[in-house]
């Protein structure tokens, strides 16, 4: 077991003690990504078949979407955040303008200037501790979260891009998994 410092670095089944079985958490890394680009849509009307309409549009033109989160308001509309491929951005402001009125829409906000962090592994799905020592890192790093998707086998969060690097360095430490440079870099064939 290796040692920083005077820090010993505890083991995945030391920092979890519920690890037992095929389900027990292997964390293989953390990857970034500097490529994606996050699209808002404000006051959304609430109702049935809006976020099918407005991603059938962005399907239609070709538009990969990664992570979605949507957020009712009490006044009977929604809004709707999701990131892109920073390359498909100007595809994706003509599209979503296209269909504004159709939809009822307000506005739409780009935010070029994100950055996604992930840490990937087995097992996560079955240990809240591993979300709760990912969230506290980014916390304690003064790392403020846009947006969060999870699966079985990575937790991502988006931040702003001046802070990704400093959100890799955290994470990476939080899970014991300090190198001398950032190894993982997820680029997603955008041509960056």
């Amino acid at each position: 077991m290796k040692t920083q410092g005077s820090k010993k670095a505890k083991s995945m089944g030391e920092m979890f003690p519920d690890l037992i079985g095929p389900e027990a958490p292997v964390i293989s890394g953390v990857a970034h990504d500097r490529t994606e680009s996050q699209i808002t849509l404000r006051n959304i009307p609430d109702r049935t078949g809006m976020a099918a309409d407005v991603f059938e549009a962005l399907a239609k033109a070709g538009v990969n979407i990664d992570m979605i989160v949507q957020s009712g308001t009490t006044s009977g509309t929604a809004d709707i955040s999701f990131t892109i491929p920073e390359s498909q951005s100007e595809l994706t402001l003509t599209q979503l303008n296209n269909i504004k009125d159709l939809i009822g829409f307000t506005d739409v906000n780009l935010n070029r200037k994100i950055g996604k962090i992930s840490l990937v592994g087995v097992g996560m799905k079955t240990h809240s501790g591993i979300t709760a020592l990912f969230f506290k890192a980014l916390s304690d790093a003064n790392i403020n979260v846009l947006m969060i998707s999870t699966s079985e086998i990575r937790l991502s969060a988006v931040v702003a891009l001046d802070d990704l690097d400093d959100a890799v360095r955290a994470v990476h430490s939080a899970f014991d998994l300090d190198a001398d440079k950032i190894e993982a870099v997820v680029y997603g064939g955008t041509g960056r």
